[in-house]
């Protein structure tokens, strides 16, 4: 099943999004995949095809400023989680999703949580993949550098800090081909380091991190937790406390796994994702 990209100007904004739609009519309910911080919905370039496969529409957007996407200047766009919240609305309204399953992974990914927050009559269910998900949760300082005053200005302007940073979250290293894809956009224009930047500088996490660590405890969903317990930035307390406080969840431990699960761990993580998701209108 091959994967298909597209464009679309929402407002002011272009988004790009990589989908594969099964072949004929299915009944399941559409997944909506979210990437993390200096990641792409290319991240997600072995799961999508394989929902499509089991009869499952999946979208995969690239954030504002992110992968190619339109990258504004901070004067048009905060770079908040409340501007991303709301960019994402449109998108979602514009593809006409009214229900679906959300997934997301890494920083970036809690703002698709506060958005499941403010939107929980359109979220079917819910799968996480080594998100910050609790107060205890810190910007890693080597994506907090990248903020920096001077220094954050002059990293951020470097394409091989997407190499350092999914290597050195995942673990392990990523073949070339695949950094290709990841470096473009940093290759093309100097605002793909200035979104970077806006971003980090405006996560606001631990205000983030107070909704979601509060708000999920009334969270009637279900949610399924897949945890790379290598991760060097979010340990897994963090997701065990997450899943003893919030009713409905299932939190699996993925061995050998660091921060970006869905990097090269496709596999294992489809054996429970899978069918976690094939839920139809009806249900």
């Amino acid at each position: 099943m091959s994967i298909k990209e597209h464009k679309i100007k929402i407002d002011s904004l272009e988004w790009f999004y990589r989908e594969s739609s099964p072949i004929g009519r299915s009944d399941l309910l559409p997944v909506l995949l979210l990437h993390g911080i200096v990641s792409q919905s290319y991240s997600w370039r072995n799961i999508i095809p394989a929902l499509a496969n089991q009869g499952t529409r999946a979208i995969a957007p690239d954030w504002i400023g992110y992968g190619f996407s339109a990258k504004p200047e901070k004067r048009d766009f905060a770079y908040t989680p409340d501007a991303f919240i709301t960019a994402l609305e449109g998108f979602i309204q514009a593809l006409e999703l009214e229900r679906f399953s959300l997934v997301v992974q890494g920083f970036l990914g809690s703002v698709g949580l506060q958005y499941a927050l403010r939107h929980p009559e359109q979220i079917a269910n819910l799968a996480i993949l080594n998100t910050p998900i609790s107060t205890a949760a810190k910007l890693p300082w080597k994506i907090k550098q990248m903020g920096l005053p001077l220094a954050g200005e002059i990293m951020t302007q470097d394409p091989l800090l997407v190499d350092r940073t999914l290597e050195g979250g995942s673990r392990y290293r990523i073949e070339d081909q695949d950094l290709d894809v990841y470096r473009k956009p940093f290759l093309k224009t100097s605002a793909s380091g200035r979104g970077l930047l806006s971003t980090i500088r405006n996560l606001k996490l631990d205000l983030a991190m107070s909704e979601i660590e509060s708000d999920f405890k009334q969270w009637q969903q279900p949610i399924l937790i897949q945890w790379g317990m290598i991760d060097p930035w979010l340990s897994i307390d963090i997701a065990q406390n997450f899943a003893d406080s919030v009713p409905n969840v299932e939190l699996i431990k993925l061995n050998n796994v660091g921060h970006y699960p869905q990097e090269h761990y496709h596999e294992v993580i489809l054996e429970d994702l899978l069918p976690f998701v094939r839920r139809s209108e009806s249900k």
